[in-house]
């Protein structure tokens, strides 16, 4: 296996090269246990989360992949212009060392000035082999780690490439497993004729909130239990990087009460917490829309998926599927832009948190260290 050969690579590169390349390693060894995961994924008895797992598992280790690629260019990058910049004293060296050949001993210098002149420059000859072998030594060196990180960043490239046909035969296996699924309990039934007239009626996602229960019919009583103790600690629906904070005006000025994710092309959404499904389709200029409601009078907003895989009135358990984000992958999985680079991060996942009618904060509920 390709992942196999990298990690086998990097620890035969010198010990600066492994330092360069360690996200890389640690990530090799995440795709190749993704890949059999996948491969478990048929005979696990919950299938949908064993896929779900395992699309995770993918997005995670190819992003490390990715951070250690970046890493390991970098330093190669350094190394380069350091050696171009000592060209000069490189060569100048490869000279005396030359000239020297094998010999280092002071006698074997003749000097015009008789053995007092062959002293002294016996003696500067000394003081300065010892330099000249430990400059000749580091430069070796160098050029061993910079073959060693461009050999690492090519068996890299071939096992995110790997990596990348992984993730879509999951994403694509987790669809039909979504596809196939009959066990989830429904809350409700959705009145289509009702949601439709909520929808045009309505002109923003406040009004749209607020007649949510409108569109609901034959709705059991009861619900799923308080998460309040968890107020601050749920994960992100999504992985990804905190764009645009609450109240934060976009390019256009505009201000909304929720906050704005960066996520990479293709990432998978899902679930926070247990939830009922109060809505899932198109709304206004949000593209597609699910609105959670993990307890009564609380609502999890979540715009801008290109795909969703849940209807209204759907009871659906803590970190299940819900879709996935929109944008391309990219032609070459090798390059610095490629999927799971940070500059990459071109899909943008807003959410909203609603109490009761009012939009707090997403972050009050949610758990993040990016500032």
């Amino acid at each position: 296996m390709r992942s196999l050969a990298l990690i086998a690579l990097l620890w035969a590169v010198p010990v600066a090269a492994q330092d360069a390349g360690a996200a890389a390693r640690v990530a090799a060894e995440a795709l190749q246990e993704a890949g059999i995961a996948l491969d478990q994924a048929d005979s696990a008895r919950d299938r949908v989360a064993a896929l779900t797992d395992t699309v995770r598992a993918y997005e995670d280790g190819m992003t490390a992949m990715r951070e250690g690629l970046r890493a390991a260019a970098i330093r190669e990058t350094e190394l380069s212009r350091k050696l171009e910049g000592q060209e000069a004293e490189i060569a100048q060296l490869l000279g005396v060392l030359s000239a020297l050949g094998g010999q280092a001993d002071p006698q074997s210098f003749l000097h015009p000035k008789g053995p007092v002149g062959m002293a002294r420059s016996g003696m500067l000859v000394a003081s300065i082999t010892p330099g000249l072998a430990a400059q000749a030594e580091e430069l070796r060196a160098d050029l061993q780690e910079v073959t060693a990180l461009r050999q690492l960043q090519q068996d890299a490239a071939n096992t995110l490439q790997a990596g990348l046909t992984g993730v879509q035969d999951a994403r694509v296996a987790l669809s039909q497993a979504i596809a196939d699924r009959t066990d989830l309990p429904r809350r409700f039934t959705e009145d289509p004729v009702r949601t439709q007239i909520l929808i045009s009626s309505t002109e923003t996602l406040n009004g749209f909130a607020s007649g949510l229960k409108d569109i609901a019919e034959g709705e059991l009583q009861g619900g799923l239990p308080d998460i309040e103790i968890r107020k601050g600690r749920l994960a992100l629906p999504v992985r990804g990087v905190v764009l645009r904070r609450a109240g934060e005006a976009d390019a256009a000025g505009v201000t909304r009460p929720g906050i704005v994710l960066a996520t990479n092309p293709r990432a998978l959404v899902t679930t926070p917490a247990a939830a009922t499904i109060r809505y899932s389709g198109p709304l206004l200029d949000y593209g597609l829309v699910t609105i959670l409601e993990p307890q009564a009078n609380l609502l999890i907003v979540l715009a801008g998926m290109s795909e969703t895989y849940t209807e209204t009135g759907q009871v659906v358990p803590e970190d299940s599927p819900i879709g996935l984000m929109g944008g391309a992958l990219p032609d070459d999985i090798s390059s610095p832009s490629g999927e799971g680079a940070g500059t990459d991060r071109s899909e943008t996942l807003y959410i909203e948190v609603r109490e009761g009618d009012t939009p707090i904060d997403p972050l009050l509920w949610f758990a993040t260290d990016k500032g």
